[in-house]
């Protein structure tokens, strides 16, 4: 990493080292809350089923985002839409602390999934704006370990604290990471993206050549792009599961397992993953650990269905984080190769909303049928759920059933390959 940073322009160096601290504080505040706020949540008195439409209304919030931040962030630049992402990050946390009404909470958790949506997309535009051409793949891969690493280090002292009751510490953690994180954005220069950069020197914007726009439905209705789309919200599912409801799952099975500790193994195994399938991925195909990665998720998921000692557990952490940090940066792959460069970004972002819609649907259904079926009872029908997206992928995941079996054992190349 630091021979990379050495070939760089001072400016960019640092806008880049500033970049990653605003990332991995993000990311920590972010991080503490996931083991937590499920607890507290119940400590303070609201039922199983109102705890799932709380945490679900986080997937509506960024759902509802999406689109507009996309759109800020080409047409007003990249530095706005990440001081949006980090003060909501700040200010949300306030809220929960602020009031015990159901639905103010579930506006405050909508309010904080605009967090994600704003500071992912800005995040991913400003380091690639950064990245010189021929080192963009390397610096991309150096940047994207925000995430593991915050998510690791962020449920670890959330967890700990929450053993002792210190929940308002918790909360205070969380918005100190959040602020600091602006604080370090403020510092950010950011290259003009086309748009801000015409509007900027009052350039007549409809001397700007439109960027051809593909509907959502074409993309979905594209098995090549469809597909891919409907892994990720299968894979939502037991995926939304796993952030909502595992902490009182253990918590009902008396298991002296620390939550935050999931989490932290999860995101160190999902580290290992995103850090070794990147070249490889290059000479044997994307095919081959995407269905490697949904395998490794569905026996991390039926390990948790059936868990009923610390061993249980942590191997569901290792093969759910190994499973994740696969599956994730691979589709990303796929749905790149599969299209045009000028349709990227829509088609990227409408895929990717495929994971989100899962997690939104998944708190508040989940958590209505749970005083029915239990927490192994959901982790059995997320089991199912993730078996299901192996049976798409093998079937449609290239043109047809011969070519999808060939690509999942990377013998067969992508036939839906645009470039």
């Amino acid at each position: 990493m630091q021979k990379t940073l050495n070939q760089l322009e001072p400016q960019q160096r640092r806008d880049l080292l500033v970049l990653f601290s605003a990332g991995l504080l993000f990311w920590i505040s972010i991080g503490v809350l996931l083991p937590t706020l499920p607890a507290y949540l119940d400590a303070i008195g609201i039922k199983q089923q109102q705890i799932g439409l709380i945490i679900g209304a986080f997937a509506i919030g960024l759902l509802a985002t999406r689109p507009l931040v996309g759109k800020l962030v080409d047409t007003r630049g990249r530095k706005l839409v990440l001081l949006i992402g980090t003060a909501v990050v700040a200010i949300a946390p306030l809220g929960y602390l602020a009031t015990t009404s159901i639905p103010l909470l579930v506006i405050i958790r909508a309010f904080h999934g605009i967090s994600i949506a704003a500071f992912t997309t800005a995040y991913s535009a400003l380091v690639v704006d950064l990245a010189p051409p021929k080192q963009r793949g390397e610096i991309i891969g150096l940047m994207s370990l925000t995430n593991p690493v915050g998510i690791a280090i962020g449920p670890a002292i959330g967890g700990y604290l929450q053993v002792a009751g210190l929940y308002r510490e918790i909360f205070w953690i969380s918005i100190g990471c959040g602020a600091v994180a602006w604080i370090a954005t403020t510092q950010l220069r950011q290259p003009s993206s086309t748009l801000a950069q015409k509007l900027s020197e009052k350039i007549d914007p409809r001397e700007i050549e439109p960027v051809p726009t593909t509907s959502i439905w074409k993309i979905l209705t594209n098995p090549a792009l469809g597909i891919p789309a409907l892994v990720l919200m299968l894979i939502g599912f037991p995926f939304g599961a796993i952030h909502t409801f595992l902490p009182l799952y253990i918590q009902t099975i008396h298991i002296d397992f620390n939550p935050g500790l999931f989490y932290t193994i999860a995101a160190m195994a999902s580290f290992s993953a995103r850090s070794l399938i990147g070249s490889r991925s290059d000479r044997y195909g994307r095919g081959i650990f995407i269905a490697g990665s949904l395998c490794c998720y569905t026996a991390g998921i039926a390990f948790l269905a059936t868990a009923n000692s610390e061993l249980s557990f942590i191997c569901g952490a290792v093969l759910e984080g190994l499973g994740s940090g696969t599956l994730i940066p691979m589709t990303v792959a796929l749905v790149s190769d599969r299209s045009l460069p000028q349709q990227r970004g829509q088609v990227f972002s409408t895929c990717i909303t495929g994971l989100d819609l899962g997690i939104a649907i998944a708190a508040p259904v989940f958590g209505s049928i749970a005083p029915a079926v239990g927490y192994p009872g959901i982790f059995t029908i997320g089991t199912g759920m993730a078996a299901s997206a192996i049976v798409v992928f093998s079937i449609w995941g290239n043109r047809s059933l011969q070519h999808s079996i060939g690509f999942c054992l990377g013998r067969d190349r992508d036939v839906y390959r645009q470039n």
